[in-house]
C-alpha cells in the first residue's frame, strides 16, 4: 500500500475541497449492500467511516490503513463512535479477528477507472504483482461466504492544479510507468511548497482484474454502473 505520511497533515482539507462527495459515497455503499459488519480497506483519516458511523450507529465499522499518521487523525475523528475500530495493517498480511459481510475500498487500495467508452481498468496502491495477489487473497479471507467486496469507481486522472478551501493551491502530476503510473501530489502556499508526495500505482486491465478476483473466490456481480459508485464482487460459498 502507498504511504501518505507527507500528505497526512493536509489530507482532510484537500479531500473535503470537492475531491470526494462523502455523503454520496456512503449512500451508495448502503444501497449496494446490506451489512452489520463492514471493513474499510485503506481508511485514511476516517472521512468515509465518520459519514457512515453517523448514519449507521447500529453497524460494526472497522478500518485499516498502513500510514500511522493518517490513523492518528482518524482515531481522533472517530473517538466518539463506540461502533468503530481502527488498526494499522498492511493488507498483504492482514489478520483481523473475524470476517465481515462487506469489505470496501474507495480509492484506498484498489479502485476502477471508467473513462467514457474506453475499457475500464483497475488501479492498485500496491506496486508489485505478488503484493496484489496476496492482498486480494487476504481480503477475500476476511469476507463471509456470500458477502461482498465493493471497489470504488472513479473517473480518469489528469494533471491539474486548483485552489482549495484554505486558499492553498493543490496540484497533481501523472507520469507513465511500465506497470501503471506515478502520481506526484503537491500543495503550495503562495511561493512555498508545503507538501509533496509521490506514489507509484499499478494498473490492470478489466479482464486481468476480474481474473485476479475470481482466483481468490470473488465473482463480479455485473450490476449496471448507472448511479453506482462501486463495482461489486461476491464471495463464493464453500
Amino acid at each position: 500500500m502507498g504511504d501518505y505520511t507527507n500528505m497526512s497533515a493536509y489530507y482532510d482539507v484537500i479531500m473535503t475541497s470537492g475531491y470526494y462527495d462523502y455523503d454520496q459515497i456512503v449512500t451508495q455503499l448502503m444501497q449496494q449492500a446490506d451489512f452489520r459488519h463492514v471493513l474499510e480497506i485503506g481508511c485514511g483519516t476516517g472521512l468515509i467511516m465518520e459519514a457512515l458511523a453517523k448514519r449507521r450507529p447500529d453497524v460494526e465499522i472497522a478500518g485499516i490503513d498502513l500510514t500511522q499518521a493518517m490513523l492518528n487523525i482518524a482515531q481522533e475523528r472517530l473517538k466518539g463512535f463506540p461502533n468503530v475500530s481502527l488498526a494499522r495493517e498492511n493488507v498483504t498480511q492482514m489478520q483481523l479477528s473475524h470476517p465481515y459481510e462487506v469489505a470496501f475500498s474507495y480509492g484506498g487500495v484498489w479502485y476502477f477507472v471508467f473513462d467514457g467508452d474506453k475499457e475500464p481498468f483497475m488501479v492498485s496502491h500496491i506496486p508489485d504483482e505478488l503484493g496484489n495477489l496476496e492482498g486480494l487473497a487476504r481480503v477475500a479471507a476476511h469476507i463471509t461466504p456470500g458477502g461482498q467486496l465493493l471497489l470504488g469507481i472513479q473517473g480518469p486522472h489528469h494533471d491539474y492544479q486548483k485552489p482549495i478551501s484554505n486558499g492553498m493551491i493543490y496540484g497533481q502530476q501523472i507520469d507513465p510507468h511500465p506497470d501503471g503510473f506515478i502520481k506526484h501530489y503537491y500543495l503550495d502556499d503562495g511561493p512555498h511548497r508545503v507538501m509533496a508526495q509521490t506514489v507509484q500505482y499499478r494498473t490492470y486491465n478489466f479482464a486481468q482484474a476480474l481474473t485476479m478476483l475470481e482466483n481468490v473466490g470473488l465473482r463480479f456481480l455485473n450490476p449496471s454502473r448507472t448511479g453506482h459508485q462501486f463495482l461489486a464482487f461476491v464471495k463464493s460459498n464453500p
